[in-house]
């Protein structure tokens, strides 16, 4: 069930619930029989204490919406009419300014069997640590509630975009995908110094590192993903790489079939912008069988090598031809470690462009074009 956000009526845990029944009559709190003696099973025991949920779970949790369960003394218990939850997000140092700012998370459902379903995109986000707390209510013919004290208060975390969800915004990249360039090359630039670390201490083969943070909040490769970021994009005029990088002056070039090929499998794995007219789409490459191609089947949707809208190999007289989109550009992650000895290291005589940088870049959660409707 969805949960709406709760009214006025609604009381913090951090400051107790006051006067929640108010002008009740003396009928409400006091009945009596015929003869003016007190009802034994009415009036004073109506007023007791409602159950306080204690032992509070959470289970069943995605990027907008988490099941939640409790224990409370059977006494009393059916006069309880709604829950009262509690949302809040955990206050993080780091939590990204640009974001979207935090609706009223307090949450009233009616009373349902356990577990309840809470889910919402406008108050639930991707990857986000979150406090509860539950009350017990019983709703008044006055329109107030009685209410229990609040649980104790629980932590949690969401989790990441699901495959469904993926395969939405992989719908949304599609539509601006634009034609398709013929390619060569994949390449990777980077400073002078690093491709000295990487011939001296990792015997010239590139090695996979962790994916940082940058593109949509909610995306499973960030944080967890291996590999290694190649560029595969031309200019339209030459056909050639751009001779200009944000990462760094020089650049390792590798024929695209070493990286591309039958024995690969290709995976979507997210659309973003950083609050400009440029859109990135991030895929993967992943050697069939290996561990990054194992990940990446449990949560990326799968493209056909042949036949999808962003990257695209097919065989022509006997020989590979490689095609790129046009309108977006294209961030590829390789799964397995790359030897320098399978391409070439030179220096570019373009400039370094930082500002094109990706790394770390928080998506914009404000743009139509490749934001869905969960937690950004």
């Amino acid at each position: 069930m969805e949960v709406p956000r709760l009214d006025h009526h609604m009381s913090s845990p951090s400051s107790p619930c006051e006067d929640v029944i108010k002008n009740l009559s003396l009928e409400a709190i006091q009945l009596c029989d015929r003869d003016g003696n007190k009802s034994q099973d009415s009036g004073i025991a109506e007023m007791e204490e409602l159950p306080v949920p204690h032992n509070i779970k959470i289970s069943n949790i995605t990027c907008d919406s988490f099941k939640i369960s409790w224990d409370m003394d059977s006494k009393s218990k059916e006069r309880i009419t709604h829950y009262f939850i509690d949302l809040n997000k955990k206050e993080n140092k780091n939590s990204n300014k640009f974001k979207h700012k935090d609706v009223p998370t307090k949450l009233v459902a009616k009373a349902v069997p356990l577990p309840m379903t809470v889910r919402g995109h406008w108050f639930l986000s991707p990857r986000t640590e979150y406090t509860v707390a539950v009350q017990t209510a019983s709703k008044q013919v006055d329109g107030d509630y009685m209410v229990s004290e609040w649980s104790e208060i629980i932590e949690f975390c969401t989790g990441d975009y699901s495959k469904v969800h993926l395969t939405q915004l992989l719908e949304k990249a599609e539509v601006i995908a634009g034609r398709m360039l013929k390619f060569s090359v994949f390449y990777r630039n980077q400073h002078k110094e690093y491709f000295d670390y990487i011939r001296e201490q990792h015997g010239s083969a590139l090695q996979p590192s962790v994916k940082d943070n940058s593109g949509s909040h909610g995306s499973p490769i960030s944080g967890k993903l291996e590999g290694i970021f190649f560029s595969c994009n031309t200019e339209f005029n030459t056909g050639k790489p751009p001779q200009d990088s944000p990462y760094g002056r020089y650049r390792f070039e590798i024929a695209a079939e070493k990286l591309f090929n039958p024995n690969t499998n290709l995976y979507f794995g997210d659309f973003y912008c950083m609050y400009t007219a440029y859109h990135y789409v991030i895929l993967v490459l992943a050697p069939a069988g290996s561990p990054g191609d194992e990940f990446c089947k449990q949560r990326l949707p799968q493209l056909n090598l042949q036949d999808n809208k962003f990257l695209i190999c097919t065989e022509e007289d006997g020989a590979m031809i490689y095609h790129h989109a046009q309108d977006v550009i294209l961030e590829v992650i390789y799964t397995d470690p790359v030897d320098l000895s399978l391409g070439t290291v030179a220096e570019i005589r373009g400039h370094q462009l930082m500002s094109l940088s990706t790394a770390n870049a928080k998506k914009d959660p404000s743009c139509k074009t490749c934001n869905i409707s969960v937690g950004r």
